[in-house]
């Protein structure tokens, strides 16, 4: 997905699972739109979504998710610690990738639009999107809470920037707007004393602290007011808290990762804790992050420990590792990164070993030999990614590690256009078979028939010429491993070899079956010239890596 935005909607009810899991569906009705996580609070009497798609269907998903809670929720019998002032509190729109702010805003105000002329709901814009600077912060715009609108709504000033100046008595009112994406993120202390947690994240905080003098004693300014040290950091909310009886946290909200990202607090807090005699044993992350602000911190320690790495998912694993976000329970990436969550595999990609086995064996023609080409080849890609990742980093062969990282980023590149590949020759072929099915009564319908079955059966050559291509690539790549990779694995790259030869072989012959259905002469004698140079350059390939690997053990 090239465009990315996250909805986190707060809608006034976390008691009634039909509401709620109702609200869930909507947003769910939209194609394109996952639902990544749902958390009611009974306590608040709210309940907090999250969905991400591209910015059309996301605005969508928002406004029909908006559409069910209004009618459902009734805010004359709402009851909640937290503050709010509509059945739909807020509705923010944060930009995750290839959008930017001022297309979040955009969003923020179609949606609002829409929602004041479909539903007839005032709706003020916030944050980012805010018409005028008092209703920048949502307190401000929410201030005496839902039961105060009615008068608020009498004030000029109080006009909503859609929708009309009058209190709605069964749904109240709504903000919209734009804001950053928030990263919740606890760093753990070895110690009980909850305090040593607090005087930190007074250090941190942009609010800072109270200034004490020698006695502890509060110094007060000339306005009667306590006088504060500011923060180190910007955009940083912070406090202390126990975790359970033998570790405390410094909790905090970071609120733009871009300037003051995770491993920026995680190296102060470490430094902090020392002036307490008390060690940072690790840290963890509350809710989602997204994938950029792991691979920033990846950046920084990879940089810190003279690594050069430049595949993201690489600069992923070292974050996770000198972050400890494991200290307290498995960090599972593709359950908190949001981009990991919404990577989509075809149903084959997808499924068990034996699951993909078990269909591999029926009596169904599909998957058959171009889904196992290009599995073979994705299985080449990664025992040659688990080579360079076994070499990165280890002592004597601190030379190649500039070579060895780049080969990793290619391969695993690779690794996903192959398993991607292992649906589109399975979707491939059921094109096929679903051009024979076409009806054939008339003329019209003959020609037809024959035109999709003739397209049908270059794409069923095509795709399994783009997985010999891809293979191709890979046993290529697999020389280099051989030479330069971890001695100690060098037949897990004889391996990675034979499968990316057999994955080229394969493959070229589920092209040619289905060329010899093929009545376009230029077409065929194209690709059987490019089958030709594939078959002769991987034997060479697989002979070069078979020596370098004899060599070795």
């Amino acid at each position: 997905m090239d465009q990315i935005v996250e909805c986190v909607p707060n809608f006034s009810e976390g008691k009634d699972k039909a509401i709620i899991n109702a609200i869930t569906a909507a947003a769910q009705s939209v194609k394109g739109v996952k639902v990544l996580n749902v958390d009611p609070g009974e306590d608040f009497n709210r309940t907090v979504y999250t969905f991400v798609g591209s910015p059309e269907n996301v605005l969508e998903a928002a406004f029909q998710a908006t559409k069910v809670g209004i009618a459902l929720i009734d805010m004359r019998h709402h009851k909640g610690e937290h503050a709010r002032m509509g059945a739909l509190d807020v509705m923010p729109f944060i930009p995750i990738k290839g959008v930017t702010d001022d297309d979040c805003v955009e969003l923020s105000k179609k949606f609002g639009k829409r929602m004041a002329e479909e539903l007839h709901i005032p709706v003020f814009l916030y944050a980012k999107s805010a018409s005028k600077p008092e209703r920048v912060k949502l307190p401000s715009i929410r201030k005496g809470e839902y039961e105060a609108l009615e008068e608020k709504f009498k004030d000029p000033s109080f006009k909503p920037d859609f929708g009309k100046a009058e209190f709605v008595p069964k749904s109240g009112a709504t903000a919209t707007g734009c804001r950053d994406i928030l990263i919740a993120y606890n760093i753990n202390l070895n110690t009980s004393d909850k305090s040593i947690a607090s005087k930190i994240a007074g250090v941190i905080r942009t609010s800072g602290r109270v200034k004490k003098d020698k006695e502890g004693n509060k110094i007060i300014d000339s306005n009667g007011k306590a006088e504060r040290i500011p923060g180190k950091f910007k955009g940083v909310q912070a406090g202390g808290m126990m975790y359970d009886e033998n570790t405390a946290q410094v909790s905090m909200n970071l609120l733009n990762y871009k300037e003051v990202n995770m491993h920026d607090v995680y190296e102060t807090v470490k430094a902090e804790a020392k002036k307490y005699d008390v060690h940072v044993t690790g840290s963890e992350i509350v809710g989602l992050v997204p994938k950029e602000s792991l691979v920033l911190a990846g950046r920084f320690y990879a940089k810190q420990n003279n690594k050069n790495i430049s595949d993201e998912d690489d600069l992923v694993s070292l974050a996770i590792q000198h972050l400890f976000l494991s200290d307290l329970y498995e960090f599972k990436p593709n359950e908190k990164v949001i981009e990991y969550m919404i990577e989509e595999q075809g149903p084959l990609a997808s499924s068990p070993i034996s699951s993909f086995l078990s269909e591999l064996g029926s009596s169904s023609p599909a998957p058959g030999g171009g889904s196992v080409a290009a599995l073979s080849g994705s299985l080449a890609a990664a025992l040659d990614s688990m080579v360079c990742q076994l070499t990165i980093g280890k002592k004597n062969y601190e030379n190649v590690q500039d070579d060895i990282s780049k080969l990793s980023h290619q391969v695993k590149k690779l690794q996903k256009r192959l398993t991607a590949l292992i649906d589109e020759d399975t979707n491939a072929f059921n094109d096929v078979m679903a051009s024979f099915k076409m009806p054939k009564e008339t003329e019209e319908q003959k020609k037809k028939r024959s035109q999709a079955i003739q397209k049908g059966y270059k794409k069923a050559a095509e795709i399994p010429l783009k997985t010999a291509q891809t293979a191709k690539e890979v046993l290529h790549l697999s020389i280099d491993i051989a030479k330069k990779g971890n001695t100690n694995s060098i037949t897990d790259a004889g391996v990675a070899a034979l499968l990316g030869y057999a994955a080229v072989h394969a493959a070229v012959l589920n092209v040619e079956i289905n060329l010899s259905s093929i009545k376009d002469t230029d077409f065929v004698e194209n690709i059987s010239d490019e089958l030709k140079t594939l078959r002769n350059e991987s034997e060479k390939e697989k002979k070069m890596v078979e020596d370098i690997v004899a060599k070795k053990m």
